[in-house]
């Protein structure tokens, strides 16, 4: 099994590279002149893009393929108070060549909207906002002419008092989405809620691709090993959603999130790196019949736990483990 690491947004390694520069909407407003606050937030917008730009560069030389852009590119981009702005036409140069260099070196890009983006709210205002959000990652993606194999990752959302209600209202509201946001679309077990036999469910029923992150089965789960629950996982990403705009002969190989507990007293928080043991088990229980696999490091060191990661695995060379590059190893029968 081919195994390839990737990390989130920033790197700790280069410097002055935030690809999440921002302002907020007091700052904005405080300008006075509104197109000139306006002007602003695009140039900020535009030094985001270079950053991702550098950081995509950084990951070439790293070997890494596999990367989740900041969901902040755009300040206040879908701000109700700016709904009339269309940042897009002039951000489209940067758009396009940070889309050049991933298709151009064939890397695995995603986002992973944040928590306030749930389709399982019994709000309209909240869905309406929801489907705003989702609708801008698949702009950001679309203006980098990235096709649906870029995905935007996501969780159910809150149980709101009653579990199977909310993720039948999650089924629904899901239904509704244009067929655009839908196949750009993979969902996440989280730690608190919807544990991973939950998530598993909802995405067979419509047809999402699961990402399983391993941590938070580990935290939040009903007694399964993540392992166990692993060939349905697998059959979510042989789903026409999953696969949308993938080649037959390539197709998207299946992702995972690590972390590691902080600590005993916060075992839900992420640690500045990743514990090898869990996750080796894990990746050899799976091997035998994944032939590729993505995994994304949500730990806090970002770039550098994913180099001390593979330090790691250079340490196993032959015991069933064998490093191909700076980001990605075999595991071995």
């Amino acid at each position: 099994m081919i195994v390839r690491f990737g990390y989130v947004a920033m790197s700790v390694i280069v410097e002055n590279a935030s690809p999440s520069k921002t302002m907020t909407m007091a700052s904005f407003n405080k300008i006075g002149d509104r197109e000139a606050a306006i002007r602003k937030l695009e140039r900020i917008a535009a030094d985001n893009l270079h950053n991702t730009l550098r950081l995509l560069r950084h990951n070439l030389a790293s070997d890494i393929q596999v990367y989740r852009f900041s969901s902040k590119l755009i300040p206040l981009a879908t701000h109700g108070d700016l709904q009339d702005w269309d940042p897009f036409q002039a951000l489209q140069p940067s758009f396009a060549e940070v889309g050049d260099f991933v298709r151009k070196h064939q890397m695995r890009v995603s986002f992973h909207p944040d928590h306030f983006t749930v389709l399982s709210t019994p709000r309209p205002e909240v869905l309406e906002s929801s489907i705003r959000d989702l609708k801008h990652h698949v702009r950001m993606l679309d203006a980098m002419g990235l096709n649906a194999s870029s995905k935007n990752n996501i969780h159910i959302g809150g149980a709101y008092g009653n579990k199977p209600v909310s993720a039948g209202r999650f089924e629904e509201n899901f239904a509704g989405l244009d067929r655009s946001i839908q196949e750009r679309l993979t969902l996440e077990n989280d730690d608190k809620t919807f544990n991973a036999v939950e998530t598993l469910e909802v995405s067979r029923h419509t047809g999402l691709p699961m990402v399983l992150d391993i941590h938070h089965q580990w935290v939040n789960n009903e007694g399964e090993q993540p392992w166990e629950l692993w060939p349905g996982v697998l059959e979510t990403w042989q789903s026409p959603l999953a696969q949308a705009d993938s080649s037959p002969d390539q197709p998207l190989p299946p992702k995972i999130h690590v972390s590691s507990p902080k600590s005993e007293k916060d075992p839900r928080g992420h640690a500045d790196g990743v514990s090898l043991e869990p996750l080796l088990t894990f990746l050899r229980k799976i091997s035998g019949y994944t032939p590729r696999l993505d995994v994304m490091i949500e730990a806090k060191r970002k770039d550098e736990a994913l180099f001390g990661l593979m330090e790691q695995f250079k340490g196993l060379a032959g015991d069933g483990v064998k490093v191909l590059d700076g980001a990605s190893i075999e595991i071995q029968p």
